[in-house]
């Protein structure tokens, strides 16, 4: 059998090294990838419970960056050379989230003769009874169960000590422009939103008319799923009020690749405009309690169900009023008749922000929110530290 075939067979790896901590704290890994937002909220989560973890970083291979493997116990979709060991002695607890990461999870407890605990921040597309502990949001479509935990915000936070450090490192290179300083964050299509230059045309239109009543300064953030030709239209739009930062490529202003100012302008802008397929942007947002403008990505309408919407036989969803399931057209059938399929309610989060005043649609006028506190962290770490026993 290969390196690799050992690799990716948990029943061939590392026999099992028995932990010798002199302490009776639990070994935790705290599992990352390259989504920014999943690596946060399991972060967040780990800190709660108050335990040491380590981090492993994962690296997927190239060919599922985008694509999706089937969760299951496997390693066979992990870039083994770029990622950290994994290696016994196996964790008691394994915190992840996502469906690349919770392949690896299962392998680990694969690995650990089940003895290691898994806990996923999201809804996992199969396999959901060999998670001993599931995170959802208000977003995610899943039944009642024993290991199901709910909260309403997905599991963000803010280091405010860490921020205040960025604003000291971007404030002399992010206010050369206007006051006040307006944030553009830019998503991408996500789950059957529709995110093209049409929706890019609209959305720069929105932003700059906000700008223009608060007589300031727009910053343009793209991120990792904006859409190359959307990238390219904003870029050839900027005005010399305007600043942009494109993902992957060298920026503006003499930023670089690795320069994302995002961090900074969480720090310095006054004012965000948030696509609501940016879950994390949007929270971030909203937990620093700053004026937050959404703007409603639609469903993208391919196919039949462009036709059945053009024909007045489907209704046209409202990404502000309407629950969108995430997936084709058969996923909203099915939800329409009451056998929900879909994981996950692509405006839940957005319109939970608008209900509690922490956001106004883009366009509409701004809401000055209290910086948001929920008590969803302690509880969700009770529940963690309560599946391991010291």
């Amino acid at each position: 059998m290969s390196a690799v075939d050992d690799a990716t067979n948990p029943e061939a790896s590392t026999p099992r090294v028995e932990q010798t901590q002199a302490s009776a704290q639990p070994r935790v890994w705290v599992l990352v990838g390259e989504k920014r937002g999943d690596n946060a909220q399991v972060r967040n989560l780990a800190k709660a419970v108050g335990w040491d973890f380590e981090e492993k970083h994962v690296q997927v291979k190239t060919e599922w960056r985008e694509g999706k493997p089937p969760v299951e116990a496997s390693l066979g979709h992990v870039d083994l050379v770029e990622s950290d060991s994994l290696e016994g002695p196996w964790p008691d607890l394994v915190l992840l989230a996502g469906r690349r990461l919770a392949s690896v999870g299962l392998w680990i407890k694969a690995a650990s003769k089940g003895q290691t605990r898994l806990v996923v921040v999201g809804k996992p597309r199969g396999k959901a009874s060999a998670f001993d502990l599931i995170v959802i949001a208000a977003h995610y479509v899943m039944p009642d169960a024993p290991n199901v935990v709910r909260h309403a915000l997905p599991l963000m936070n803010v280091d405010r000590d860490a921020l205040a450090e960025t604003k000291k490192a971007w404030v002399g290179r992010l206010l050369l422009l206007p006051r006040p300083l307006s944030a553009l964050f830019v998503g991408g299509p996500t789950g059957g939103l529709r995110f093209d230059v049409e929706t890019a045309k609209d959305l720069l239109a929105g932003a700059r008319a906000a700008v223009l009543k608060r007589r300031g300064s727009l910053y343009i953030v793209t991120s990792r799923r904006t859409p190359p030709a959307v990238a390219d239209y904003l870029a050839a739009e900027r005005t010399p009020n305007e600043q942009i930062f494109l993902y992957g490529r060298p920026g503006e202003g003499g930023l670089g690749y690795d320069e994302n100012p995002y961090q900074g302008l969480l720090a310095l802008a006054e004012h965000f405009i948030v696509t609501t397929d940016s879950l994390s942007m949007m929270v971030e947002v909203a937990k620093l309690g700053r004026l937050l403008s959404l703007y409603p990505v639609a469903r993208a309408t391919p196919g039949l169900e462009g036709v059945l919407t053009r024909l007045d036989v489907m209704k046209t969803l409202s990404p502000r009023a309407d629950e969108i399931p995430a997936g084709g057209l058969a996923a909203r059938t099915v939800a329409a008749l009451g056998w929900p399929m879909h994981s996950r309610d692509l405006t839940a989060i957005s319109r939970l922000l608008v209900e509690k005043q922490l956001a106004n649609w883009l366009g509409e006028p701004l809401i000055q929110p209290e910086p948001y506190e929920d008590d969803a962290l302690p509880q969700v770490a009770q529940r963690i530290r309560g599946l391991v026993s010291p």
